[in-house]
């Protein structure tokens, strides 16, 4: 494999195999919970619960972070997707709790996959102008990128 190719998406692999990690975590939890106690007890439903929505987002969760680091900066888009697990774990962990303790996570994880669906059509567009009108954004937009990642992390 060419050294360049790896150079433009290590970041995104390291997140993508530590986004499967804590998906184990995550069926790990689920598998105690259904051994420690009959399978029909509301911890197990909790957990169960939990595990299956944060499944639901995680196909979205990968294509957007990766067509955010593909189309415009791998960088940015690999932070908000740490920010991305980090907000997951907050969530099922809040979920296994009392639901309303999820809330914050859930809300903050959308805007999280609202900031890279917003990168990715950033960097399709300037792709299109740069073919179509030989106009080169991307530096700019590099720069308000990773300047506006950082804004992630205010709740």
């Amino acid at each position: 494999m060419d050294p360049r190719v790896v150079e433009n998406i290590y970041l995104l692999v390291i997140v993508t195999l530590v986004s499967v990690l804590q998906n184990v975590f995550f069926a790990q939890k689920v598998e105690r919970e259904c051994k420690s106690h009959h399978s029909h007890t509301s911890a197990f439903e909790r957990v169960s619960c939990a595990n299956r929505n944060c499944m639901d987002a995680y196909p979205t969760f990968l294509a957007v972070m990766w067509c955010a680091g593909l189309c415009l900066s791998q960088a940015p888009a690999a932070f908000a997707g740490i920010i991305y697990l980090l907000v997951r774990q907050q969530y099922f962990v809040g979920y296994l709790g009392q639901t309303s303790q999820s809330t914050p996570g859930y809300l903050f994880g959308k805007r999280i996959i609202s900031f890279l669906f917003l990168m990715c059509i950033v960097g399709i567009f300037n792709y299109l102008l740069v073919r179509y009108y030989g106009s080169d954004y991307k530096d700019y937009v590099e720069t308000i990128t990773k300047a506006a990642s950082a804004l992630l992390l205010i709740p």
